[in-house]
């Protein structure tokens, strides 16, 4: 009976003392994608803090894991009435602001407290004062030069300097400064990195130097500050699977300081062409066969009676921009004409619509396998039909107007730049003027913020309030002095507009402020917005077209003007520059394939800056950014 008691009593007592202890720990099941990083902020704590309740975390976790997270709410730290300050370590994309949120104190209270330690800005890691609210500040002593205790990694197998940078939360680049006898090397298993810390009196393990060398084919790059997978596949003139499949570790993300593989015959592709005026290199003596295949449909104009016929040109949208297109490209083959240049131009009905055309009959029945050159037609599967059909006499195809493109054919070129690369545009002109880039987006266009955030990891988020206003003290903590802030705008409510221009244009007296907005946002064209709101923020934006007042300007108004008795539409306009942009590359002392790898060009409104795929033909990368500038005049910027 005794034997009994005293097993009962351990039981309640070991009981107790388990609860006592789950009281300051919590069970996490590991959601997919999550990480420790990620876990560590949702509870408060530091990786490393989950790293001794959980060892084999520091090897990776799978969905599903149960870790066991600290739980520091329950952990009550006993603050003497009249303290003046508390310690806080900083955690993961803990700002100023974020704190001073936290502690209700302000962030000058915290500078002050903390002025030998703020000198190199906020650190994961750093131990602050925080002053207790209403009491004086203390002021902080410099600190005594001694060396911080060093916090070692052990290298096990198949551990990348990524994934160890990435566990500690640093770029391999400080890993590296860290420990400069890893720089350019493999990572033996067993080394000791030095992670934090100065080394006293380490004898690291003796490493054998085993330099990763390149094929032939292939060159080592090191991914420099603020770079995207997108921003080097378009520097290499290679896709972002290319890179992917030479470098698997870029699935994780780009970090600055990393070595990764490119094609070397990428990056002598990659070097940026120059403008030319090819009037000005034209050969005489050529004789070209150029054919435009464009939908006049007049089967079904042939069926309409004269006075349907005019009713349709009023109302058919799709006749009218042929219309005008044709009209613009007899301009240009009238001024090629004039410059006495012989080129044979062909024109045919494509007679077409989305998913009809007669392409293969007009490929047969005018033998357009001997022609030089191909324009049209519109719709983006009849111009892939006409490319695949002529590919085999390598003849090729322009496409004039669709920025939607999905297949690839060595004889295909896109004369339109696409969707995406018209937006990464403008984000590649930020990042050429080292600019800060911060985005406003709408909570409600989610897919823009998407598209930010995988595209462009280097872009900051500005915050909203729970009422769905902009947190204008958040945005003010992204803002940086010596550099030029771009905020791009996503948002068509003109109450939230109105809200952001009014923040930006109050913060111009301090920062250098560009607003900036990814397309075309037909709210701007409303009566409550003042183009002097945005010209006053110079607000920039990616283009197709420019603003061009120049004398060939002109003169293509001019004769456009004399022929059909109006302006030319952008249509027309767009007619003439793809037309005439052909006709002067068919009329060079190289083919035109060397000058579509060569040479770029611009024209009326348009610009062709055209880059091979590699898995076939070319497309336009040629992308304006323009600017409302203070003069109320709309100018390039450069």
């Amino acid at each position: 009976m005794k034997y009994l008691i005293y097993i009962v009593c351990f039981l309640f007592l070991s009981t107790n003392l388990a609860l006592a202890q789950s009281t300051n720990l919590i069970k996490h099941k590991v959601q997919k994608g999550e990480t420790i990083a990620q876990i560590s902020i949702k509870y408060s704590v530091t990786p490393s803090d989950i790293y001794k309740l959980n060892p084999d975390a520091q090897k990776g976790v799978e969905e599903n894991t149960i870790l066991i997270i600290p739980n520091k709410a329950k952990v009550k730290v006993e603050i003497p009435s009249n303290s003046t300050t508390k310690k806080h370590t900083v955690l993961a994309k803990e700002t100023l602001y974020s704190l001073s949120k936290l502690y209700n104190v302000s962030i000058s209270d915290i500078e002050k407290a903390n002025v030998e330690t703020l000198k190199e800005g906020v650190k994961i890691g750093m131990v602050l004062m925080i002053p207790a609210k209403g009491k004086s500040i203390p002021v902080e002593k410099p600190k005594p030069n001694n060396p911080k205790t060093a916090v070692y990694h052990e290298v096990k197998a198949k551990e990348t300097k990524y994934a160890i940078a990435k566990q500690y939360e640093i770029t391999i680049e400080q890993l590296e400064k860290l420990n400069p006898e890893i720089v350019n090397i493999e990572l033996p298993i067993g080394f000791k990195l030095l992670i934090n810390g100065e080394k006293i009196n380490v004898a690291p393990k003796p490493i054998i130097v085993n330099v990763p060398t390149p094929k032939p084919s292939e060159s080592l790059y090191v991914i420099k500050a603020k770079e995207t997978l997108y921003s080097i596949s378009n520097q290499f003139e290679v896709t972002q699977e290319e890179l992917l499949a030479l470098n698997p570790e870029l699935k994780d993300g780009v970090i600055e300081g990393m070595s990764i593989k490119v094609p070397m015959k990428s990056s002598v592709l990659a070097m940026k062409k120059e403008y030319k005026d090819l009037t000005k290199s034209i050969q005489k003596g050529t004789n070209k066969k150029l054919a435009l295949l464009l939908p006049f449909n007049l089967t079904k104009l042939d069926q309409d009676t004269i006075n349907s016929t005019k009713a349709r040109l009023k109302k058919d949208k799709f006749l009218n921009m042929t219309l005008d297109f044709y009209a613009g490209a007899l301009v240009a083959i009238d001024s090629v004409r004039k410059m006495g240049l012989n080129v044979d131009v062909t024109i045919l009905d494509s007679n077409e619509t989305k998913s009809t055309s007669n392409v293969t009959s007009l490929v047969q029945e005018n033998n357009l396998k001997i022609f030089d050159a191909i324009i049209g037609p519109f719709y983006q599967n009849n111009v892939e039909k006409t490319a695949s059909l002529l590919s085999a006499s390598n003849v090729p195809v322009f496409s004039p107007l669709s920025k939607d493109y999905d297949k690839k054919f060595p004889n295909l070129v896109q004369a339109t730049p696409s969707v995406d690369d018209i937006k990464n545009a403008i984000f590649d002109f930020m990042r050429a003027k080292n600019g800060n880039m911060i985005a406003i987006v709408d909570p409600k266009k989610a897919s823009v913020k998407q598209y930010i955030s995988e595209n462009h990891k280097d872009v900051l988020f500005a915050q909203f309030t729970e009422k769905g206003s902009l947190d204008i003290e958040n945005l003010k903590s992204m803002l940086v002095k010596d550099k030029t802030n771009f905020v791009i705008m996503e948002t068509e409510k003109t109450n939230l507009i109105l809200s952001i221009t009014n923040t930006l244009a109050s913060l111009l007296p301090n920062y250098d402020i560009k607003l900036v907005i990814l397309g075309e946002n037909d709210a701007l064209d409303y009566e409550e917005i003042a183009m002097t709101r945005l010209t006053k923020l110079k607000m920039h934006y990616p283009s197709l077209t420019r603003v061009n007042e120049s004398d060939e300007a002109n003169i293509f108004e001019n004769s456009f003007k004399r022929k059909n008795k109006i302006v030319p539409n952008q249509f027309a306009t767009r007619g003439f520059d793809v037309t005439f942009d052909v006709l002067l590359r068919l009329t060079q002392e190289k083919n035109i394939t060397e000058t579509l790898n060569e040479t770029a060009t611009e024209q009326v409104e348009n610009r062709f800056y055209y880059k091979q795929n590699p898995d076939g033909g070319y497309t336009n990368k040629g992308v304006y950014i323009l600017y409302y500038d203070t003069d109320l005049t709309i100018k390039e910027a450069k």
